[in-house]
């Protein structure tokens, strides 16, 4: 059964009291029935979402459907579990603590030591190692086991039987992956944190159900299944508990409301965006929301197949230098995928990378490859036998059967649908292998050290303004104080008083502020002083300075010019940080994790944009449609036309606008592309006959003439 939210997801039960003749709505593959259309609806919309999680092998972001398909597949592949390990494996995995991959490294660590009759291994002959098969096990009286083995010949056939010790023993590599494991483990137990067996299963194999000792207190069994202990509560809390039910009710959103008794008027009020999508009602208060452009359909591949071809250019672009791929453009690749005359350099080298990568982790085509006794080298003669090799070891019957067309050598003849397949099952080992996952980790490790240098970044630039602020404070509350003194000094003799933020001082009667004193010494100095001319080079030039309020301000030639020096270290301030956080945005890019979706508008459909590609690429919300913008104008008309008072499209605005720039570069830069591919175009069409100079090549057959720049040696 899928999981929602990791969690079990009930059905909706049968309708009571169901009329044999009356009709009714039944959803395919659950078989639920319900009665009025809008509950089918939205439980059809529901399954539809990209939410569902596959219980045996752990994928997420699934339909309801294909996590039914994919339990189907990991299930029978379960199945091909060894019989003789499956007690060992057992006895580890009940009530271990472990999180699923430790549990499983440790299952493998443990399974890898023990031997078992039909174990494929290599043993010891005429001081060599052949291959031989474990056919009984023996064990004497004082505990010393030795084994009874089969040898066989190169086309495994049975040759002599002997014994050996078990130093004389190597075991080959378990016939099975720790994907495989886990995903043994999940359908083995139907609880996590401890794990713990199916009771069936835990009965036919003999494992104990007692709970160790040091889980008894947390744990206990109800119903035949094992539930975490919880504290009950006391009367008291339970009564407090009721009281509070009593006094509130649970609207349909979820919020608590108040009760409105009986005679009380309901006050409506206002409401909290932002809010579901599809909850949001037109406004009088609402922007002018422009019309949404329809995306454009013309792709070269089938429709049904635009998502695994983004997936596979996306991991192929973002792993070039890991996988040593020359990049190619998207376009390139999807004619690649359509074209059927002979085999194309540029597929012929994305499947030698990949299956290149698959060598290197020593992993299961490591080993079904050295079983068949291949050279370890792949060739632009020899991948196709690399190639079967793969898809006979992933045993997909649907991938199998074109097994026969690519051994004849007619790769290019098959369809877009089973090239993608292919390549999406070699992705999808890329990611699992050792190699990939070390790359990540070591990405995620130098993001975290850039985002935590970035943020110390920002506290002590936090700090810098804090003490900045500090200082001029405490220079202008300083400043204040020796006006005061020096206006203090420069009183006479009287009564001093504060009058409307000033120092005024009374005089024979009169009440004069210090402003007007020395307003009038300074016109009674001009008229006594002798030199005016050599005074007035004495004093300062004044300029004036608008302020924050219109009004002018007379700053001093030297106030002035630590002014404009202070406004210009602002603005070098200024754009030092905004090529910091440039720097920093590009450094994190570069270390790349997965592509995310940009967000869902109001009706689920997801915006991705890929950073190697100049387009915005919608997927509806069943991910059986999809389209593209790739003009400015479709841009910024989409993002005019996302209303923010819903949830969903205010988080893919928020996004939009983060990124607008950047995308609109790569529009740029595509558009340039195609107009110079484009005139290239004309210009060999135009080319007359009697030119003797060699032909120009066709832009639009440049996926023909590919060539690996970064291939191995």
């Amino acid at each position: 059964m899928p999981l929602f939210k990791r969690k079990t997801f009930p059905l909706a039960e049968l309708p009571n009291d169901l009329e044999p003749h009356e009709l009714v709505y039944q959803v395919r593959f659950t078989e639920e029935i319900f009665r009025g259309y809008d509950e089918y609806l939205n439980r059809i919309n529901l399954y539809r979402q990209r939410v569902w999680m596959c219980k045996v092998s752990g994928k997420t972001n699934l339909t309801y459907e294909e996590a039914l398909l994919s339990e189907e597949r990991a299930t029978e592949k379960v199945h091909q579990f060894p019989k003789e390990l499956m007690e060992p494996a057992l006895q580890i995995i009940q009530y271990s603590m472990l999180s699923l991959k430790d549990l499983s490294d440790m299952v493998a660590e443990k399974l890898q030591e023990r031997l078992y009759v039909g174990a494929e291994i290599y043993g010891r002959k005429d001081d060599d190692m052949y291959p031989c098969i474990v056919s009984k096990i023996i064990e004497d009286d004082v505990g010393k086991i030795e084994y009874e083995v089969a040898w066989l010949d190169k086309n495994k056939e049975v040759i002599e039987t002997s014994v050996i010790n078990r130093e004389d023993v190597i075991q080959k590599k378990l016939p099975f992956s720790r994907k495989f494991l886990k995903s043994f483990i999940r359908e083995s137990t139907y609880r996590s944190a401890p794990w713990v067996l199916h009771d069936k299963l835990a009965q036919s194999y003999g494992i104990s159900k007692n709970v160790p000792e040091n889980l008894r207190s947390k744990v206990s069994f109800k119903d035949g299944l094992l539930v975490c202990n919880k504290r009950r509560k006391n009367g008291e809390e339970a009564k407090h508990d009721l009281e509070n039910f009593k006094r509130k009710k649970v609207d349909g959103s979820g919020t608590e409301s108040n009760i409105v008794e009986e005679g009380d008027e309901p006050v409506e009020e206002p409401i909290k965006y932002p809010i579901d999508d599809l909850l949001v009602q037109p406004d009088a208060d609402d922007p002018v929301f422009t019309d949404r452009p329809s995306p454009s359909r013309d792709f070269n591949v089938p429709m049904e197949c635009v998502g695994d071809l983004l997936m596979v250019w996306d991991f192929c672009s973002s792993f070039g230098r890991l996988l040593h791929l020359w990049p190619f453009s998207l376009e390139d690749f999807e004619n690649a995928i359509c074209h059927k005359k002979g085999n194309l350099v540029l597929l012929v080298e994305t499947h030698s990378a990949l299956l290149r990568l698959l060598i290197k982790d020593n992993g299961e085509y490591f080993s079904a490859v050295r079983e068949r006794n291949r050279k370890l080298k792949i060739t632009l003669i020899t991948w196709t036998e690399f190639l079967c090799d793969f898809l006979e070891m992933i045993n997909i019957p649907e991938l199998c059967a074109y097994v026969a067309t690519i051994k004849r050598g007619h790769y290019g003849l098959l369809d877009a649908h089973a090239k993608l397949g292919i390549f999406q099952e070699l992705v999808n080992h890329a990611l699992e292998t050792n190699i990939v996952r070390e790359k990540l980790d070591k990405f995620v490790e130098q993001r975290q050290a850039l985002g935590a240098t970035r943020r110390e970044e920002a506290l002590e630039e936090a700090r810098k303004k804090r003490k900045e602020k500090e200082r001029l404070r405490a220079e202008s509350d300083v400043d204040q104080v020796m006006d005061l003194e020096s206006k203090g000094s420069a009183s006479e003799n009287g009564n001093h008083i504060r009058q409307n933020g000033d120092i005024v001082k009374k005089r024979n009667g009169e009440i004069r502020s210090s402003r007007q004193d020395s307003a009038s010494e300074k016109s009674g100095s001009k008229q006594v002083d002798a030199a005016p001319k050599k005074m007035a080079r004495k004093q300062k030039v004044e300029v004036k300075v608008p302020t924050a309020n219109g009004n002018g301000k007379d700053l001093s030639e030297k106030e002035a010019l630590e002014r404009s020096r202070d406004d210009r270290k602002e603005v070098v301030g200024q754009s030092s940080k905004e090529r910091r956080r440039e720097y920093y945005e590009r450094e994190i890019e570069k270390r790349f994790i997965r592509t995310n979706s940009l967000g869902k508008d109001r009706n689920h459909n997801r915006y991705w944009w890929f950073q190697r590609d100049g387009r915005i690429f919608v997927e509806s919300s069943d991910s059986k449609q999809w389209g593209y913008y790739s003009s400015k104008e479709e841009l910024y008309l989409l993002t005019g036309s996302l209303n923010c008072k819903g949830e969903r499209e205010r988080a893919l605005k928020k996004q939009l606008e983060k990124f607008i720039s950047r995308i609109c570069l790569e529009i740029e830069k595509r558009s340039k592309d195609l107009a110079q591919r484009v005139a290239l175009e004309e210009a060999v069409l135009r080319r007359s006959s009697r030119v003797r100079a060699p032909p120009r090549k066709n832009p639009a057959n440049a996926f023909l003439e590919y060539v690996n720049k970064w291939k191995e040696d």
